[in-house]
């Protein structure tokens, strides 16, 4: 059940990030909030799961910036895309 909820919090995360990418506007309240998850469930970095752990961050790390910046497109949709595929997996 804990996999299915992780897995339902990487496909927001990757919904947020697909609305920037298509430039629909999302709320800074949605953006923090998103991120901020993504970043609790990026501290798993300490219990030994490296590369996972790391798109979470690196995906909050994405959503914050693109609250102040332009943030360029490839840098939207790889973390959109990892976390996608995450978050399916988690479904399985």
């Amino acid at each position: 059940m804990l996999v299915k909820v992780l897995g339902a919090i990487d496909l927001a995360g990757a919904c947020v990030l697909l609305m920037l990418i298509f430039s629909i506007d999302v709320l800074t309240q949605i953006l923090l909030f998103s991120s901020g998850l993504l970043f609790l469930k990026g501290l798993f970095v300490f219990t030994g799961e490296f590369v996972l752990s790391g798109i979470d961050l690196f995906a909050a790390i994405v959503l914050l910036l693109a609250i102040f910046f332009n943030v360029p497109a490839i840098l939207l949709w790889v973390p959109a895309f990892l976390l996608l595929a995450k978050g399916f997996v988690s479904f399985i």
